[in-house]
């Protein structure tokens, strides 16, 4: 069974280290899309600049084809708005978003915390302000990331498993 998974929120909601365990738990590879940014827009966010659509939209499709690559595979990314989860599913239709639900106050901690990410904390006004939360007609599930990431990669999990088996029931009609 193929495992494609976005791991999506905002900075500071724990994708990466969500992300990580959910791969670890479903003998997936991990790949944080904070890598797959060309350099030009790490060092635009590390000057505090939001990146906009003419960034976002070349780096998503590389999210898309870097799913569509690999067989199993968990890919954390912020993917905030719907059409940045549509250009995603552009190159891998069968993702499936777990988007991670923190309070803003928690995520600014977070992000402040922070020593060694390019992110800064003064960007994290425009990622709420971009935030558009998964639709009930968009494959995947809303978690609380509020409690141990061992918690959250079990809802993840449940969540994604239940789909599969939607899908397989509907296939077999």
């Amino acid at each position: 069974m193929s495992v494609r998974i976005v791991v999506m929120g905002p900075s500071g909601s724990g994708k990466s280290t969500v992300g990580r365990a959910l791969a670890e738990a479903l003998d997936a590879r991990f790949v944080d899309g904070d890598d797959l940014h060309p350099l030009t827009s790490v060092d635009k966010m590390a000057a505090g600049v939001p990146l906009d659509d003419e960034d976002r939209l070349p780096w998503l499709r590389v999210v898309g084809e870097t799913l569509r690559a690999h067989d199993r595979i968990v890919i954390a990314c912020s993917a905030l708005r719907r059409r940045y989860r549509e250009a995603i599913r552009a190159g891998a239709p069968e993702a499936f978003f777990a988007e991670l639900v923190v309070d803003p106050a928690v995520l600014a901690a977070r992000m402040r915390a922070r020593e060694d990410h390019f992110m800064p904390a003064s960007l994290l006004d425009s990622q709420l302000a971009a935030l558009e939360p998964l639709e009930g007609d968009e494959r995947g599930v809303r978690v609380e990331a509020t409690r141990n990431p061992a918690g959250e990669v079990d809802a993840i999990v449940a969540a994604w498993r239940d789909e599969e088996r939607r899908r397989g029931d509907q296939s077999l009609r």
